[in-house]
C-alpha cells in the first residue's frame, strides 16, 4: 500500500516503522510544518492515510482524507464529540473511515469483557465499578480515549450507572474514571468492581507503543477495497 501518515509524532513514526516492515510504502509524511501539503493533489494517489495528530486537528484532518477519496485510520482521541459528522460526511460521500480509541488486540477484547461484564453485574448491586488508566507524560488528552470508550459502554450496559466524570465521586450514579500521567508508560487501564469484601478487576497494560502501530497497520490492511465506517470490531469480527 502507498500510506500518507498525518501527524509525525511517536505514534507516526511507530506506524512508519510497523507499515515499512510489512511492505507498505510511505509517500507523504504531515506534521504541522507541512499541513499545506494535506490537499488531494498531494494525498490522492495513496492508499490509505493514518491520522494521529491531535484532537484540535484530527476532524479537519479526517475530512481533507474523506473528501480526497482516501481511506482513513484514525487512532487520535479527544475529538469523539465531533466524530459522529465526520462519519456521516464519510457515508454520504461513499467514502472509507476507521476509527479506533485503541488499536491494541488485547485493548479491544478488553472492550468486548468490559461490555459483557457490565450487564453481568447489573445482578450485583453491591459492586461499585471504577476505572484507573495510567499514561506518559506526553499526552495530551485525559482521560484517555479507551477509558472514556470503557466508561462509556459500563454506561450504557449498566442499570445502575448513569454518567462518569474524571475524578472521585461519591454518588453511586457516576462513574470515577482516574487518569495519572507518570513518565513513559505506554498505557495501562484497570475496570475495578469493589464490594464490600471483595475486589473485581479487567486489566490490560501495553508493553511498548508499537503494539498500537500494528494493530493500526492491520486496520488500514482491512480496508483495502472497503467503503463504509468501520471500527477495530469488524477487523476483529467481534
Amino acid at each position: 500500500m502507498r500510506t500518507v501518515i498525518i501527524g509525525y509524532g511517536k505514534m507516526g513514526r511507530a506506524i512508519e516503522k510497523a507499515a515499512m516492515e510489512r511492505g507498505h510504502k510511505v509517500i507523504l509524511k504531515i506534521d504541522k510544518y507541512n499541513s499545506d501539503q494535506l490537499i488531494p493533489d498531494m494525498i490522492g494517489g495513496a492508499d490509505v492515510a493514518f491520522e494521529f495528530s491531535t484532537p484540535e486537528t484530527a476532524e479537519s484532518n479526517v475530512n481533507a482524507c474523506i473528501d480526497a477519496g482516501v481511506p482513513v485510520v484514525c487512532g487520535t482521541t479527544g475529538w469523539t464529540d465531533r466524530l459522529a459528522v465526520s462519519e456521516t460526511r464519510c457515508k454520504e460521500t461513499g467514502g472509507t473511515f476507521l476509527y479506533g480509541s485503541n488499536f491494541s488486540i488485547g485493548v479491544n477484547i478488553m472492550f468486548q469483557i468490559n461490555r459483557w461484564l457490565a450487564e453481568v453485574m447489573n445482578k450485583f448491586p453491591e459492586f461499585s465499578p471504577s476505572i484507573s488508566e495510567i499514561h506518559h507524560i506526553h499526552k495530551k488528552d485525559s482521560p484517555s480515549g479507551t477509558a472514556v470508550t470503557l466508561a462509556g459502554d459500563i454506561s450504557e450496559k449498566s442499570t445502575r450507572i448513569k454518567n462518569w466524570t474524571n475524578e472521585h465521586t461519591d454518588d453511586p450514579d457516576i462513574l470515577d474514571v482516574i487518569s495519572e500521567r507518570t513518565g513513559e508508560v505506554p498505557g495501562t487501564h484497570t475496570v475495578t468492581y469493589k464490594s464490600p469484601l471483595e475486589i473485581l478487576e479487567i486489566s490490560h497494560r501495553a508493553l511498548d507503543r508499537s503494539v498500537f502501530a500494528a494493530g493500526a497497520v492491520m486496520a488500514a490492511e482491512f480496508l483495502k477495497e472497503k467503503t463504509g465506517v468501520f471500527r477495530m470490531e469488524d477487523l476483529l469480527k467481534f
